[in-house]
């Protein structure tokens, strides 16, 4: 039952018209969780005991960073998928998940900075979390860098599947390296064994964002395949209907 569903979508048309059914429905998800994710980090979060309201910023800093890992590990994983089984899609998938990806590590490296200035005095520092963090973001423009210097899309496809494979070791590094390594960055909160060492008031907008940030990504991740299958398949006979024809579905 689920082969045959896995290749009815895997097919361009299908994931095209898929996607474009599913993009506002993830898209209105997304904005109530930003907005309660929002208030709950203003209003419902008490300041923190040692950063005062400074600490706010970790429901910016912390899912963008979260994301920025997750998003690397879905490319990494698509462009897996379309070297081993030739799927076009998920070198479609892999593609338009590398700008989403540097966004997301941009965005966590630049609110960190923001952050640490009045929490450590400095702006940056060759920190083992930071330094693994600015490397993933130098993967995602490499990937992307990549992709543009070569003109065939399936060469392209297969050169950035195995640089992304290959950055993927990457990932344990940034996560473990507050553990691993004696570093400036604090240690997790959260994503821990035992009890997560925040208090439940500040938890559960951290937890809202962090969903608000996954379903934004997805929304922008279908909207971002639905050019990427148009682009592929603009010579096929069903993209030149849907252009011809004025309808967007």
């Amino acid at each position: 039952m689920l082969g045959p569903t896995i290749d009815k979508y895997a097919a361009p048309k299908n994931a095209y018209s898929l996607a474009f059914t599913l993009t506002p429905w993830f898209a209105w998800i997304s904005i109530l969780l930003f907005i309660g994710g929002i208030y709950g980090g203003l209003v419902y979060a008490p300041p923190d005991y040692d950063q005062g309201e400074s600490f706010r910023i970790i429901y910016v800093h912390v899912p963008a960073a979260w994301m920025s890992m997750f998003v690397y590990v879905v490319m990494a994983i698509a462009g897996a998928c379309g070297l081993i089984w030739k799927v076009k899609l998920m070198d479609a998938v892999a593609r338009s998940c590398a700008p989403l990806g540097a966004s997301f590590t941009l965005l966590a490296l630049v609110t960190g900075s923001i952050w640490g200035k009045p929490m450590w005095g400095t702006w940056w520092v060759w920190d083992a979390r930071l330094t693994s963090e600015l490397i993933l973001l130098f993967l995602y423009l490499g990937y992307m860098a990549l992709q543009s210097s070569i003109d065939d899309r399936r060469t392209a496809a297969r050169a950035g599947a195995i640089l992304a494979l290959v950055g993927v070791v990457n990932i344990p590094i940034i996560h473990f390296s507050v553990e691993w390594w004696n570093t400036l960055h604090q240690g997790p909160t959260v994503t821990k064994l035992d009890t997560p060492s925040i208090h439940v008031t500040m938890l559960i907008p951290l937890l809202i964002m962090s969903i608000a940030y996954t379903t934004f990504f997805i929304t922008m991740l279908m909207v971002r395949l639905r050019a990427e299958i148009l682009d592929q398949e603009r010579n096929t006979t069903w993209v030149r209907d849907l252009v011809l024809g004025g309808t967007d579905k």
